[in-house]
């Protein structure tokens, strides 16, 4: 294990990297729940999307710690649900099987792109100073999640947000918030996962169980439930090569493939996963994975799989190899049994951890030049539209966008590479496919 991980090379041990498997798992885990939640939407079964939620979290992330050997977490991507559910199916009125077959066809695109370095490619025309940009943007996007899943932010029509309700879950929240701050300036060891642990402990006195709302009653739903698998094989992967289906395929594969690559950029320069060149570690191997999460996905009855900026969390707690990603893996296969027992862990243990691993992912702006504008504008951009537009893909759509324009006004071509113009057409083309 030490030497297939190179546990000492990259300055890790293995109790650190369960202790950050644990904690990637836990700030992932409510994918298991609210996943089915969106796709049942389209008329799908709560249950057999529960199960194959589980079994993408599982077979990815578990190839992104054997395979690819980083330690970030691969599930069914919030927002590419969404688009699955309201987009395609209430939307566009495709039946959910089509739907699905939309997802394995751009599976399988995503799959050729990768074979072929085509998304290494991308990935390396990317600017550095947008790749900065995009790490902080993404930094700003989890604490801006972490602020809303304890109701701490809340939408208001009068201001857009504003602080919520001080309530018993958001003390809980701000408690939570308070220790971990403490023991990541101590440096202690597994702080944030003790934050997590602590902050679920401290909602139990309180006398609730966490569902909807900001103090549910009790929502205990058992333990035990069997897989269902009835989802599986169940795409339609004719009538999904319809034309009219094609711009859902061309959906799928531009946001997931932006996500991706903006989340592995991210994670890298915030934590320094990168290799000899400076590129984000195993690229081409982490995007395979990528593209077979998304494959998968289709087969097994769910949403694309992508991996997930919430993997910051088990990073900041010192995961650095594969071993924190094959932990997190272990962890989501129980629950094809064991799904209620999610219902314990309330949305507020692991807002603190995601409001926290912000401080660490914004480091990288320093890096960006603020003096010059014609880098600083498009930098900015993408940075702050990551969270205001609540989609990493309009943070990267606008920056790119905004960068090519600054460079052309600027007369600096020589900074606009091919790759970049065709990078362009597709954001271009991306804003007008919804």
């Amino acid at each position: 294990m030490q030497d297939f991980f190179e546990l000492k090379k990259n300055n890790t041990t293995v109790q650190t990297e369960i202790i950050a498997g644990v904690a990637s798992f836990l700030a992932t885990s409510y994918i298991i729940v609210v996943n089915p939640s969106v796709l049942s939407q389209a008329g799908m079964p709560f249950a057999g999307v529960l199960t194959a939620t589980v079994i993408v979290c599982f077979f990815s992330s578990l190839m992104m710690g054997l395979y690819a050997k980083n330690p970030i977490i691969v599930a069914p991507g919030m927002g590419l649900n969404a688009f699955f559910t309201y987009s395609a199916v209430l939307g566009l009125g495709v039946t959910w099987q089509v739907a699905l077959g939309a997802v394995f066809w751009s599976g399988i695109v995503f799959l050729l792109l990768s074979a072929f370095n085509i998304r290494t490619l991308i990935l390396l025309a990317i600017p550095r100073p947008l790749r900065y940009a995009i790490a902080a943007g993404i930094g700003l996007f989890i604490t801006l999640i972490g602020f809303a899943n304890a109701k701490f932010i809340v939408a208001n029509p009068a201001t857009i947000l504003s602080i919520g309700d001080i309530t018993p879950s958001v003390l809980t929240f701000l408690a939570g918030l308070l220790l971990t701050a403490v023991l990541l300036t101590k440096q202690v060891k597994g702080g944030i996962l003790f934050g997590i642990l602590f902050t679920t402990l401290a909602a139990y006195p309180l006398g609730r169980w966490w569902g909807l709302g900001a103090d549910p009653q009790v929502n205990w739903q058992g333990v035990f439930a069997a897989p269902d698998f009835s989802l599986l094989l169940q795409l339609d992967y004719i009538n999904s090569l319809q034309w009219a289906v094609v711009p859902v395929i061309f959906a799928f594969v531009f946001t997931d493939m932006f996500d991706s690559i903006s989340t592995f950029v991210g994670l890298a320069e915030a934590a320094n996963l990168t290799d000899a060149q400076g590129q984000p570690r195993n690229i081409k191997r982490s995007l395979m994975t990528d593209a077979f999460a998304t494959t998968l996905a289709g087969l097994v009855g769910s949403s694309p799989g992508t991996a997930y900026i919430e993997s910051a969390v088990g990073i900041e707690a010192g995961g650095r190899t594969g071993l924190t990603a094959v932990v997190g893996a272990l962890l989501f296969l129980p629950f094809l049994f064991l799904a209620p027992l999610l219902s314990v862990i309330p949305a507020i243990a692991t807002a603190p951890a995601l409001v926290l691993v912000g401080v660490f992912m914004v480091r990288p702006v320093t890096k960006v030049d603020w003096q010059q504008l014609d880098e600083a504008i498009p930098a900015f951009l993408a940075m702050v539209l990551i969270p205001f537009s609540y989609s990493i893909t309009q943070g990267i759509i606008w920056g790119f966008l905004s960068w090519t324009a600054m460079k052309l006004v600027s007369g600096k071509t020589q900074d606009i590479t091919l790759a970049l113009l065709v990078i362009d057409a597709f954001c271009i083309l991306a804003l007008f496919v919804h």
